[in-house]
């Protein structure tokens, strides 16, 4: 019998005992393609044999060196690693465990730096859920509902979702960057503004990618104030897009850059990077924690990065998503319940409506639980869990994405 706490959900009700590449099995060895990736996290699939040999050679070498109390090779060897992937001038690198204690890290910086205490986020947005990360995070209440109050200091502008407001992309940025400006004169004057926080393609809120004048127009306006711009690539980022960053979609770079999930292809690790010069003005030992940098997490990272470089993930990203683009959209013209398809890359959300063009969760979860019937996993999120989300490791292949087409398919027919 589990002990498992009540308050956890799967949103599946399989047992997973192993698994490969796209693929799980579970105890009695049915399979099932994993359109989930562990949220974005299993990068380079299921077990990839090199990920498996780093971290079968670091445990039998030093599983954990303190990283506040002594260095190991591995986090020395990571920094210059992902510094080849970051843009310029971001060279300093910070380390922790996940997405919402980098982001609290940020956040802890940003502040330092400025001294300046609040930060701007923007709705929709998904950033964690310890306390800090939750204030930030207006991508669906169950994040913050009963957890009150929330942390001071953090006003909430609009993410250009030209499908929820049915305005055209130009009209829409044009408003969000207007209320940005109205926020400044009512809710954080520039000079109390730390940073802003953004995720260049949203996740949980249901995979909406930002465009390039409403990203540059939040350039813009922090360099003119003094405002760090944050871009939280926590599921976006590490190749997922097509780019190796969803920022570079947007031709802006970050004053501080997020990353987890795929970093490090299912082992706990996150981390945080900006320019030395700025990194170098946060307090002395604000940084740190019992298990960041773990050495275990650091060899499969190394191995996530070997991996992704070698096989040409981050190409394959861009040219596999574009036709898992091709083949959503041709459901999409196949079954009115699918409203709209959008995002990027190996990242993509399926808006499942009514017979009213009204948000139907109750419809995308039955869907969700014929797919698995069928041997698919898919996962979904959105306001009204209306979102049926298609975030395959970025090794899947054409055929893959066309089985799951059929899956799918079959799925949605069992329900007719």
């Amino acid at each position: 019998m589990s002990h498992l706490s009540p308050l956890l959900k799967q949103s599946s009700g399989i047992l997973a005992a192993r698994g490969e590449g796209a693929w799980l099995y579970d105890a009695d060895g049915s399979k099932y393609l994993d359109f989930t990736a562990g949220i974005g996290v299993t990068s380079t699939g299921h077990c990839h044999p090199k990920v498996v040999a780093a971290a079968q050679k670091q445990v039998a070498t030093l599983i954990h060196a303190q990283y506040t109390t002594v260095r190991h090779p591995g986090m020395l060897e990571l920094t210059d690693r992902l510094y080849e992937h970051l843009p310029d001038p971001l060279d300093s690198i910070a380390f922790s465990n996940s997405g919402s204690e980098a982001v609290e890290m940020a956040v802890r910086l940003a502040r330092h730096v400025t001294g300046r205490s609040n930060i701007i986020a923007f709705t929709g947005g998904f950033h964690g859920r310890t306390m800090a990360a939750a204030s930030l995070t207006t991508s669906i209440n169950k994040v913050r509902t009963g957890f009150h109050p929330m942390m001071a200091g953090v006003a909430h502008s609009p993410f250009p979702h030209a499908y929820r407001y049915g305005w055209d992309e130009e009209e829409t940025t044009r408003f969000c960057l207007k209320e940005l400006d109205h926020i400044f004169l009512t809710q954080s004057a520039p000079e109390d503004t730390a940073a802003m926080i953004i995720e260049p393609v949203q996740g949980e809120y249901g995979y909406y990618p930002a465009n390039t004048a409403f990203m540059q127009g939040l350039r813009e306006r922090c360099d003119r104030h003094g405002i760090l711009l944050i871009t939280d690539e926590i599921q976006a980022g590490f190749g997922r897009t097509g780019r190796f960053w969803s920022h570079a979609h947007f031709s802006i770079t970050p004053d501080i850059l997020i990353t987890a999930k795929g970093l490090a292809s299912g082992f706990p690790l996150s981390a945080i990077a900006a320019p030395t010069a700025l990194m170098s003005r946060g307090l002395p030992g604000s940084q740190g924690g019992t298990y960041g940098a773990n050495a275990v997490a650091c060899a499969a990272a190394l191995a996530t990065i070997d991996v992704i470089e070698g096989e040409n993930l981050v190409e394959n990203a861009q040219t596999t998503g574009a036709h898992l683009r091709r083949r959503l959209e041709e459901l999409k013209d196949r079954y009115a319940f699918i409203d709209e398809v959008r995002g990027m890359g190996l990242m993509h959300g399926m808006e499942i409506v009514d017979a009213e063009g009204q948000p139907d969760g109750d419809l995308a979860g039955n869907l969700l639980k014929a797919a698995e019937r069928h041997g698919l996993l898919l996962l979904r999120c959105g306001t009204h869990g209306q979102i049926i989300r298609w975030l395959p490791p970025l090794v899947i292949t054409g055929d893959e994405v066309d089985e799951a087409m059929t899956k799918f398919a079959a799925a949605a027919e069992s329900l007719a």
